[in-house]
């Protein structure tokens, strides 16, 4: 059982949702203005990605990354700010030729896919560690070995912190390999991502076997999609971890109820509270973690 949980608020992401509720936030305005709503429900860090403000799609360009990051910083709301860098692995094969990259294709290297990080320098950004099958359709996640092994060094070089985003037993493997080579600092910190086509069930033994499989110390969290959400959630504290609700793995507070990032925050915060726990502060989060800023 965890007494003290960071919770992360993912605010929107890129997938395809903002034709389904009006809440998911597009503008940097907007996502600024989300994640500064889950901070002040309590939620002790902020999971941001960047979207098109005129396609509503999600985006990689540093500008619009940059004014959102701006825009919570110049808030008067503490929350510690998680930026994906998960953009730039895409790839759909052609139909016509499945050598070669189809429509929505979007594969870049390293350097290009942390551009954006390197722009706002936040606290934490996500690091994709591994391949994957990410729908039914003939789009493929790439995130290989080389590449993994170089944006960890260069976050590293930053001082900025990374969370290790696993979707299966073989990305725990493999971040494991770059934690016993001092690519990572300790703590690491890892995100159990659950549900994600087609990665690791939503379920509590999966979590419990993933969580079986991190190395001695790391810190963790983990979180389900959809209407998982939530009793994911309760099981990752039970476990003893750290947990990720928001707008970006599932738009319900209750069936057929759209919810706001806040009323997420709030809902979990309530679980939370009721199992005895509570959440930590942005501060706290800091220090717990060992993230840049933390207190000794």
């Amino acid at each position: 059982m965890n007494y003290d949980v960071v919770l992360t608020c993912a605010v929107t992401g890129a997938g395809d949702t903002t034709g389904k509720s009006p809440h998911v936030p597009v503008t940097p305005k907007q996502v600024a203005d989300a994640a500064i709503e889950a901070a002040k429900a309590g939620a002790s860090i902020a999971h941001i990605h960047a979207r098109d403000p005129e396609t509503g799609q999600g985006s990689r360009d540093p500008k619009l990354f940059k004014e959102i990051v701006d825009r919570i910083r110049d808030s008067d709301t503490d929350v510690v700010i998680n930026i994906t860098a998960g953009m730039g692995g895409d790839w759909i094969s052609d139909p016509e030729n499945p050598a070669m990259p189809g429509p929505g294709t979007d594969m870049i290297g390293p350097e290009e896919r942390l551009a954006h990080v390197k722009e706002c320098m936040p606290e934490i950004c996500s690091l994709d560690c591994g391949t994957l099958n990410f729908s039914d359709t003939d789009m493929i996640y790439i995130s290989t070995p080389p590449a993994l092994r170089k944006m960890a060094g260069l976050v590293q070089e930053w001082g900025v912190k990374p969370e290790l985003e696993v979707f299966d037993l073989g990305h725990i493997r493999f971040a494991k390999a770059m934690v016993a080579e001092g690519l990572i600092n300790a703590p690491p910190m890892f995100q159990l991502c659950l549900g994600i086509p087609w990665g690791a069930d939503q379920t509590v033994e999966t979590m419990a076997a993933m969580k079986a499989q991190l190395p001695d110390g790391a810190s963790w969290a983990s979180f389900g999609i959809g209407r998982g959400q939530m009793p994911m959630m309760a099981a990752a504290v039970a476990l003893g971890g750290n947990v990720r609700v928001g707008l970006e793995d599932n738009i319900y507070l209750d069936r057929g109820v759209l919810a706001t990032n806040g009323q997420l925050v709030t809902r979990a915060r309530e679980i939370i509270e009721r199992m005895g726990a509570r959440i930590v502060t942005p501060q706290e989060a800091r220090n717990k973690l060992k993230l840049r800023g933390a207190n000794g």
